[in-house]
């Protein structure tokens, strides 16, 4: 593949909490650019970074271009505070505050606006989400603010409520996106919402002792399942690993394979018409 949609640089999917102290006081230059060299190396010409408040994509991207690397990135994560996201991006209290930080992140150069609506899958239980999701009418308005001034934008979303809210709303992508419902998984379709499903974070997850693996295969399955309906409904399916999250390092190749399990021989043109979408709208 030549794109991978959604990256973290600032983490190296071994340790977050090292990884972050590796860029202390100023980003690591050189693990910046030994990471876009492994990039370079694989033929990859498009990285969309999930964002961080340390500036290691902003600097990622300053470098980019000497790799022949299209490089994007959010500046950080907008989280609500007290909800997840605190540890990588930055959290606002209300609507105003939110509005402040996308004005800010704009006059800082931002190239899209990323949004925390939801937890994570709890790994331990099938089905089961480590945070509920914002109010649907918060979701609406802070993809509507970030519309106002001129984003596209990522949200890190799970669970059907969430996403059904987001895609209604006109979000321009969706990560992550587990147990979705036919509601989220139509209204994704309906509304031109990229999904970007970032199966590596549960497929690496295999094997390795850290979680139940009858959870994480019913996990997986899952949603091999929404992506097959999806594509069934026309929606469009970009690919991003998550590069850097947990057993997820820099470099790892399992996304595409993965996604074949869903898409079978239709995933080369679809992975390549999602990452045209993605590329189009950030």
């Amino acid at each position: 593949m030549e794109w991978n949609c959604h990256i973290h640089m600032v983490l190296d999917g071994f340790d977050w909490r090292g990884a972050i102290r590796r860029h202390a006081g100023q980003p690591d230059e050189d693990w910046i650019r030994g990471v876009l060299e492994t990039y370079r190396r694989q033929g990859i010409r498009y990285l969309r970074d999930g964002g961080d408040k340390w500036g290691v994509g902003k600097r990622a991207r300053e470098l980019a271009a000497g790799y022949a690397i299209r490089y994007r990135t959010p500046l950080a994560p907008i989280c609500k505070a007290g909800c997840y996201g605190g540890f990588i991006g930055v959290g606002y209290e209300g609507l105003k505050d939110y509005a402040s930080l996308v004005k800010q992140h704009r006059e800082e150069g931002a190239d899209f606006i990323k949004i925390m609506i939801s937890g994570l899958m709890d790994f331990h239980r099938f089905g089961v989400l480590t945070q509920e999701s914002l109010d649907p009418r918060e979701i609406r308005e802070l993809i509507h603010i970030a519309h106002q001034e001129g984003f596209s934008v990522m949200a890190h979303g799970n669970g059907a409520k969430a996403v059904t809210a987001a895609a209604r709303a006109g979000v321009d992508s969706i990560e992550h996106g587990a147990y979705l419902d036919g509601e989220a998984l139509a209204a994704m379709a309906e509304n031109g919402t990229v999904w970007v499903p970032t199966l590596s974070t549960i497929g690496n997850l295999r094997g390795r002792g850290r979680f139940p693996e009858d959870q994480i295969q019913a996990i997986l399955e899952s949603a091999l399942e929404n992506i097959r309906v999806f594509s069934a409904l026309g929606g469009r399916i970009a690919p991003g690993n998550d590069a850097g999250a947990w057993a997820v390092p820099h470099g790892c190749g399992t996304e595409e394979d993965l996604l074949a399990l869903a898409l079978g021989e239709k995933t080369a043109a679809a992975l390549e018409q999602g990452a045209a979408a993605i590329m189009e709208k950030f």
